[in-house]
């Protein structure tokens, strides 16, 4: 890890405006991940999380860290496990850009979702792990925690498409025919509003969660920068995409690998304890929020591609993240050949 912010002029912000903060050695920039530069602060006074906007010119509303902080803040204490919030500094001066510190957190991050450096039984249950945790993030009680105006609730689809579309289309770098089909056909096909609102993280997937050292319990839910007030559902479907992608070196998927015995669910099976914790009795129009999930993770991912041209994007593996835009939409025309 190396770092692109300078110890001293940190160190000195730091020291007046965060308790108990002293000492600053060190600071060291995680390799992953593709949306706010994250950094690894060593003090006198122990370790401590940097995350800030990136570099560059940037979509309007994207890398919103002071909503990323106030979600946190908001879940401290809740059944959703979160690293403790320390400071939010607004003032681009001090660094070149707005940014939070937050707790550091030790424990496990799993990039292969195949997880091979486990047994099947604790394989089984980081699964479980995971769909308890997504459900008690939509089981949050908004007004109690103080996030009943972080989204707008009702149209979360039509609002999100809107939203996405109008991201793809800033950030475009060549035609791609596939991705205009599913375009036209989620905006023929939109879901009506149901009622239900929830908060929901945006990027639900097993590479954003913390499980403890040595037991397969969640100690801490990352990444929330496109966290909002929406349908439980989105969430649901995107992190389905996991069973529909194959393995590889960036987003690697589970598609094609063996399941069954190896304690790794079936994505129904996966979805069916998930409709249990939360009492649904039935999901209608799956392939559309399918499909939705992956047009929006097709967006996101040429945003990343986009940044990497213009060379602001946070780590070195974005071009081969910004390269899955294509396989994402052939997916999201496979549903559509099959059940649209």
């Amino acid at each position: 890890m190396g770092s692109d912010l300078a110890v001293g002029p940190l160190g000195c912000y730091l020291e007046a405006h965060l308790d108990g903060f002293r000492g600053l050695r060190a600071v060291r920039k995680f390799s992953d991940g593709q949306s706010n530069p994250t950094y690894l602060l060593e003090a006198d006074s122990g370790r401590y999380v940097l995350r800030r906007k990136p570099g560059g010119a940037l979509l309007k509303s994207a890398h919103a860290v002071d909503r990323e902080f106030r979600v946190l803040r908001a879940l401290e204490g809740s059944d959703v496990p979160v690293a403790r919030t320390l400071h939010l500094c607004a003032d681009e001066d001090v660094i070149g850009a707005m940014f939070y510190v937050m707790e550091f957190v030790q424990g496990r991050v799993f990039w292969n979702p195949a997880l091979p450096e486990l047994e099947a039984g604790e394989r089984a249950q980081i699964y479980d792990a995971m769909n308890a945790t997504l459900a008690a993030i939509h089981s949050i009680d908004l007004e109690a925690a103080g996030l009943s105006d972080f989204g707008r609730p009702g149209g979360y689809y039509a609002r999100q498409f809107a939203t996405w579309q109008r991201q793809y289309r800033a950030t475009e770098t060549g035609e791609m025919p596939e991705m205009e089909r599913i375009m036209t056909w989620l905006e023929a096909h939109m879901v009506g509003d149901d009622g239900r609102v929830s908060l929901v993280h945006g990027d639900y997937r097993l590479d954003n969660i913390m499980f403890a050292d040595g037991a397969p319990r969640v100690v801490a839910v990352m990444d929330w920068e496109l966290s909002t007030l929406g349908h439980p559902l989105a969430d649901l479907a995107y992190q389905c995409m996991l069973w529909r992608m194959p393995p590889g070196p960036v987003l690697s998927g589970l598609e094609g690998v063996e399941r069954g015995a190896s304690g790794l669910p079936e994505e129904a099976d996966y979805v069916a304890r998930y409709c249990e914790r939360m009492g649904i009795s039935e999901i209608r129009d799956w392939p559309f929020y399918l499909v939705f999930g992956l047009f929006r993770l097709a967006a996101i991912v040429q945003g990343v591609k986009f940044r990497a041209l213009q060379g602001n994007a946070s780590s070195d593996r974005a071009m081969a993240v910004g390269a899955l835009a294509g396989p994402l939409v052939r997916k999201a025309c496979d549903i559509l050949d099959r059940d649209g």
